[in-house]
């Protein structure tokens, strides 16, 4: 069994998400953890001191008595379908007024977090991308960006340019979703002046132990312009990206090509970074 943590925003419950942990149920039993957070102070929701209460130092983002409700709305639904599927469940209900951090320190103890790339805080002011991108950085277990439209994925996609990052997304990946890592693979090489994989051996000999059916692909065009195409012409896929270190992540976002995997809505994306 593995702990998945739901996130939802309080007026936007994602379907998708939770038809991914459905169907991953149906394969092997999962405890579905429900986290549900605000939508009022949009501005200050990452931050921890601009969130801070002056009293107690502890981030604070009340509901709105309307937004209480819908919240309360979202949280039952969630729990009739958990019941009527058969998914063991729980909310954490105190992530009502601490939102960020108590997310944050719930991925601590997560296998994995889900959340849709649309409807994550859809509609806030700004940039709605700047939220997941500092979600995905803020997160202490690997995330899975689940599009509101896509196949259940039985292929996968393994984005490899020789780095650690992207090694340790590979075996993230088959540890927490073994059943996946059963569907045909395909590891993609992505450095055009490199003319063979980097540590080819011990690659090989890492993906073929968890992974069956493998391929090796190198691409014969410019990832940072054609990859995202690439990529959403493969139906009923996922994305394994290991890409994002922490410490350059907004850097990276900006011109990431998997950036544009995620925007486009078109396959689930798999991201763990160190």
């Amino acid at each position: 069994m593995k702990k998945i943590l739901l996130a939802f925003d309080s007026t936007n419950f994602s379907e998708a998400v939770f038809e991914f942990v459905k169907r991953l149920n149906e394969v092997s039993p999962v405890l579905a953890v429900g986290v549900f957070l605000p939508q009022t102070n949009y501005s200050n929701l990452w931050s921890y001191a601009a969130a801070a209460s002056a009293s107690t130092g502890i981030p604070y983002i009340p509901l709105i008595e309307e937004e209480a409700a819908t919240v309360e709305k979202n949280i039952e639904h969630f729990e009739e379908l958990c019941q009527k599927n058969g998914i063991a469940y729980r909310v954490h209900k105190d992530a009502f007024d601490f939102a960020f951090p108590e997310l944050q320190e719930q991925s601590r103890f997560a296998d994995v977090v889900i959340l849709s790339g649309q409807m994550f805080y859809e509609g806030v002011a700004g940039d709605q991308f700047d939220y997941l991108r500092d979600a995905l950085h803020s997160m202490e277990c690997p995330v899975l960006i689940v599009p509101e439209h896509y196949s259940f994925p039985g292929n996968n996609i393994l984005a490899y340019d020789g780095s650690k990052e992207s090694v340790h997304a590979i075996k993230q990946f088959a540890y927490i979703f073994p059943e996946l890592a059963e569907n045909p693979t395909v590891l993609v090489w992505a450095e055009m002046e490199e003319k063979d994989f980097p540590s080819k051996r011990q690659i090989t000999e890492l993906v073929t132990t968890h992974y069956r059916n493998v391929t090796f692909y190198k691409l014969d065009f410019i990832p940072k312009k054609y990859f995202s195409t690439w990529v959403n012409s493969k139906k009923a896929a996922i994305l394994i990206s290991g890409s994002f270190s922490r410490s350059i992540l907004s850097q990276v976002f900006k011109h990431s090509f998997v950036k544009e995997v995620i925007v486009n809505h078109e396959i689930p994306v798999f991201i763990a970074h160190k």
